[in-house]
């Protein structure tokens, strides 16, 4: 299943490094990827405690296509925040809660489940939460990304 998923991520990459320079040959089996050290809330993450960020390919930091895998906490709210790049994701496992709006609010929500696509535009405040359980979604974009926070007050990375 995890393979299923990864795939469909490696597809919307493909789609956004359609004009890009030649990307290079990739292919992860579920153990390898589990093998791929595993950092915190790296570059284009909300820098929530307790994310753990895989890079499966490119470097979001650097111009060019990227892909990661994001494992965030049960019980964790992330405040509205944008991004520089157009990015698509795929929520992996758990139920994720994703709305978009300048504030996060649980009511505007929608319950994405494994399987599910979403979008975040380039510029876009959107927010999450996750409940009971941890949540594993893939993010694909076009680098440099960022993560800017609506209200710089909400963002964990200066507390």
């Amino acid at each position: 299943m995890r393979t299923f998923f990864v795939t469909l991520s490696a597809l919307a990459l493909i789609t956004v490094a359609a004009s890009a320079a030649p990307f290079d040959h990739i292919r992860l089996t579920p153990q390898e990827i589990a093998a791929i050290p595993v950092g915190g809330a790296g570059a284009g993450t909300s820098g929530a405690t307790g994310i753990r960020t895989i890079v499966l390919a490119g470097t979001p930091t650097k111009s060019g296509p990227y892909a990661v895998e994001l494992i965030v906490p049960a019980n964790t709210s992330i405040a509205a925040h944008t991004h520089r790049d157009n990015r698509t994701a795929v929520v992996v496992s758990g139920t994720w809660y994703f709305g978009y709006g300048r504030k996060a609010d649980e009511a505007l929500t929608k319950a994405l489940a494994p399987g599910s696509f979403y979008t975040e535009p380039a510029g876009a405040a959107h927010f999450a939460i996750t409940k009971a359980e941890p949540v594993s979604v893939i993010i694909t974009g076009y680098g440099p990304t960022d993560t800017i926070y609506v209200n710089s007050a909400d963002d964990p990375r200066g507390k």
